[in-house]
Parts: C-alpha cells; structure tokens; sequence
C-alpha cells in the first residue's frame, strides 16, 4: 500500500489572513507553503495579488509564487500536477507541506488526485458563444452557467469569458458539466490532509478587512503596478486578477479613481462570498473562526488542530 504524504491544505476567502496563518504554522512545524492561488503565479502583479512578501514569509520556503508572465494563460489541469511534483519534494526533504491559498478549485483539485483528459473541442459552438457574449453581455453566459453548473461557477469569474465558454462548450458539446468532469477525473488522494478554512460568523468583518486591504495596495503601489500590467501585452487568465481590470477604465479616463477603487471594493467582496460558498461544500474541514481579529487565538486554535488530528491519524 502506498503511503501517504501529511498535508495542511487551509482554505479561506481573501483578506482573512491565510499567508501569515501559512507562514506562521510552517515555521512551527518545518514546514514550506505551496501556494494554491490562481494570480499570484504571475510576476509584475505582486500588489494586487496580495503575494506575500519576504518579511511575511517569515523564512519559511514558499513555492509556485511569481513564476509565470502575465501573457501567459494558466489552468487547473496545468496547476495540479505542478503542485503535487512540489508537495511531493517537500515530503522528500522531511519537511511538511502546507497548501495554501484563495483558489479553492486549485486546494480541491490537488486534494481529489485529479487527472485532467483534454476534450475534445467544437470550434463552431464555440463561435457561437463568443458571439452571444457579445450580443447578450458576459454576463448573460455567466447566468446560464450558473443554472446548469452552479458548484464550478462558484469559481469563476463573471467576466471570464474564456472559462465561462469552454464549461458551457463542454456541456452543450459533450452532456457533462465541468464539475461532473472533475468527478470523474478524481483517484484516490496522495495525501493524508488536515483541511483547515478561515472563516467569519459576521461577515461584516470580513468585508472591513477587504476595504482595509484594498486601501493597502494603493498605498503600496498599486496604481503605478497596474499601469505598468495593463500597459504590456497582458492576456488571458492574468487580466481576470482583481485590481487591475477595474482600473482599466481609470486610465482611459472613463471612471475617476474613487469609482475604480469602490469597482475593486466591490469585487473583492463578492470573490469572497464565493470563496465562502466554496468552503461550505467542501467535506470534513476544520473551521476556524476569526472574527474577534486575535491571531494569537486563531494560531493556537490551528496548532491544536494540527496535532490531534496527526496523532489520531498515525496511531496504528
């Protein structure tokens, strides 16, 4: 029998503090963090990314961070096997990988052993689409996804038309929905995984810790770094990242920046009601609730978590 790697996979929405949770438990527990976050792949987007600084690293490794240029298009089929390559050099170095991120279709899809088979694609439909996206509106496609593949909607953006396209494609082409096709691509998992999630009861917070975030990044730099992204030849799944696209209408004089920033406020908030709907479907994971702000609190709550749950699960 093949034995299983030990994993900390910690889910949570945006802005809950899940990259000084990460670093905070690989440095108490030999640890290295792999990130599980769709954007901070990408280099030149460290801001509005939120990718975490050295300092916020605390020492601790972190791995698939910045490693990828914004012209270029990245999926869950081409993150899976990347990330589970890392986990399992990790292990191999005795330390304790720690997955970790927003992107709660990348945590899943590593977690379920997913293996990706191409389908096979039907140009004309999907013509057909792009041009009823531009007749109907993005919006339109994203609705009509959401009826009849509401689990993989819950983690895509409205305005990724790409994805959006190829999930409606794949359905009306093949019979099968996106999350039915990761059914089946499903093998039994690599790891014996502790999933923890950061969550709130009152919402609320969460939301001030967003705009609190939000007023961050432009403190720190944000509009000079998405002048500079939107400027190059950004394509793909880069331009979906939050804080860029609704900055686009700014630089082109459209909206004035107090519009761009609430756009960005605003976004950021309903990413994370998805990210939370995520974390509700998901099976047996721990929650740990951060709303009294105390991350001394939330860290020993977390430790705790840790040891019962690998002491229960080595004992013969």
């Amino acid at each position: 029998m093949k034995e299983k790697i030990n994993l900390i996979a910690l889910f949570g929405p945006t802005a809950s503090g899940k990259t000084r949770l990460a670093a905070e438990l690989g440095k108490r527990l030999g640890g290295e963090v792999v990130s599980a976050d769709s954007m901070q792949i990408y280099s030149g987007m460290r801001i509005g990314t939120a990718r975490p600084t050295q300092e916020e690293m605390l020492g601790v490794p972190h791995h698939l961070l910045g490693f990828l240029s914004p012209e270029e298009s990245f999926s869950v089929a081409q993150y899976v096997p990347l990330a589970q390559r890392t986990i399992k050099e990790i292990a191999g170095r005795g330390k304790l990988p720690i997955l970790a991120g927003g992107t709660g279709l990348y945590l899943s899809s590593v977690l379920q052993n997913l293996r990706f088979t191409e389908t096979p694609a039907d140009p004309a439909l999907r013509e057909k689409l792009r041009q009823r996206a531009q007749e109907e509106g993005a919006m339109a496609l994203y609705e009509e996804l959401e009826r009849i593949d509401p689990r993989y909607a819950q983690n895509v953006h409205p305005n990724n038309e790409k994805r959006v396209i190829r999930a409606l494609e794949l359905y009306y082409s093949a019979g099968v929905t996106m999350t039915q096709q990761y059914e089946n691509s499903r093998r039994e998992s690599d790891y014996r995984a502790l999933k923890l999630a950061i969550v709130f009861r009152d919402r609320e917070k969460l939301y001030r810790r967003i705009d609190e975030r939000v007023g961050r990044m432009f403190e720190d730099g944000l509009l000079e770094e998405a002048r500079t992204v939107l400027s190059g030849d950004c394509r793909g799944t880069a331009l979906q990242a939050i804080g860029y696209k609704e900055l686009a209408p700014y630089f082109s004089g459209e909206i004035t920046l107090d519009e761009a920033k609430e756009n960005i406020r605003r976004e950021t908030r309903r990413y994370a009601k998805r990210q939370l709907t995520w974390i509700r479907r998901e099976e047996d994971i721990r929650e740990l609730y951060a709303d009294s702000g105390q991350f001394d609190a939330l860290l020993r709550e977390a430790m705790d978590a840790v040891h019962a749950f690998f002491e229960k699960e080595v004992q013969p």
